[in-house]
């Protein structure tokens, strides 16, 4: 079984503008992982970070719907009281240019064990490490049906 990481961005991707091929291709994509999930067949991390970066959507029933998944099919949490470690690894994804809040994400996900980082930002998924697999939604679609 796969343990999976998804970024808000991830989370954000099905109430994005759809008009887009690409766009509407990674919410259906995005869609099927989280059925996925409610399936069981995937473990699903969450993070202090993601909370309080859903906490900030201006969107009440988007920022609802999302922390109600999450808070329904959540395998794991990496709480606030690993807060100093995450951050100590944080800083170290940081110098490859990586932002706080998105290294945070990614430092959770190496902590609590995760296989696949699942991401729709360019610029994080640039990230590379021996740690952790970045993928697209779409990628890590095509991905676990090739196993």
């Amino acid at each position: 079984m796969h343990r999976i990481y998804l970024d808000m961005c991830c989370y954000n991707r099905p109430y994005d503008d759809q008009s887009q091929m690409k766009v509407a291709l990674e919410a259906q994509a995005k869609l099927h992982i989280q059925e996925l999930i409610r399936e069981k067949k995937l473990e699903l991390i969450s993070s202090y970070m993601l909370r309080y970066e859903c906490g900030n959507n201006p969107f009440p029933m988007r920022r609802d719907a999302i922390l109600d998944f999450i808070d329904q099919n959540a395998y794991g949490y990496v709480g606030d009281e690993r807060k100093t470690m995450i951050e100590e690894k944080a800083s170290e994804i940081m110098k490859t240019g990586i932002k706080f809040k998105d290294a945070c994400h990614v430092a959770s996900a190496i902590y609590s064990g995760c296989k696949y980082f699942i991401s729709t930002d360019k610029r994080l998924l640039k990230y590379k490490s021996n740690e952790i697999k970045m993928v697209t939604p779409i990628e890590f679609i095509v991905e676990i049906e090739e196993d």
